[in-house]
């Protein structure tokens, strides 16, 4: 990860706490526990039933009924609650936290929650296509929080973040800085062809979603990109 976004100086304007960011927060804390609780080999396990296996995706028999999983199409929520260990959960979660704050307040929480599910589906949808032979189970929250990145952008580019580069230096941003350098990163990796595990492709496909459901979900007194106004420090 080249940096770690740490905090915004963003207000919140309508919402006085970002519930729904800390109840999905919490959700994925909870089923990650769950995972661990399920012993030695609980994280493949869940991962078999919950997660979201491309060929099953497509070919619904692909997956044998001994695997215990769930409907292919369940999967397409189930797999956004999962992960595979503490560092994959605590990244997305920090991430989910510092942008999702702000989109939820721009958007309510209950349509913020309802773009994010739909985010994490359509992640999904972009990791299963471009990888349709496929019977990796993909898990894991960043296709969702993606999403809200992608929202981010589009409502507060100028808006200035803290972010850890390298796990060392700490620097002051503008957000289409970070964010643009998140992009180029995932972009380089799927052109590059780097397999290492991550579903850049979800990344992507999140992202994507987030840009467009943002324009739908959004209050219409809060404007796109920051409404023309001074960058915030």
């Amino acid at each position: 990860m080249v940096f770690v976004p740490l905090h915004d100086s963003n207000a919140l304007r309508f919402i006085p706490f970002q519930f729904a960011t800390f109840t999905l927060i919490i959700l994925n804390v909870l089923a990650f526990l769950y995972q661990l609780s399920l012993g030695d080999e609980g994280i493949m396990m869940s991962a078999m039933q919950g997660g979201l296996v491309p060929n099953a995706l497509f070919a619904p028999a692909a997956l044998p009924a001994s695997t215990g999983s769930l409907p292919a199409e369940y999967t397409l929520v189930t797999y956004m609650f999962l992960h595979g260990d503490w560092m994959h959960l605590i990244g997305n979660m920090l991430f989910l936290w510092v942008f999702g704050d702000n989109v939820e307040d721009a958007m309510g929480p209950i349509s913020f929650t309802l773009f994010y599910l739909l985010s994490g589906i359509a992640a999904g949808l972009a990791h299963a296509y471009f990888h349709a032979e496929s019977a990796a189970p993909l898990i894991g929250a960043s296709g969702a929080t993606a999403g809200v990145i992608g929202a981010y952008l589009m409502l507060y580019p100028r808006v200035r973040i803290w972010v850890l580069v390298l796990f060392r230096l700490p620097l002051k941003l503008a957000a289409y800085w970070v964010i643009g350098a998140w992009l180029a990163m995932q972009l380089f990796f799927i052109f590059t062809g780097v397999n290492d595990g991550t579903a850049w492709w979800a990344h992507l496909g999140g992202f994507a979603a987030g840009l467009i459901l943002v324009v739908v979900f959004k209050r219409a007194s809060v404007p796109l990109f920051g409404g023309g106004g001074p960058v915030q420090g």
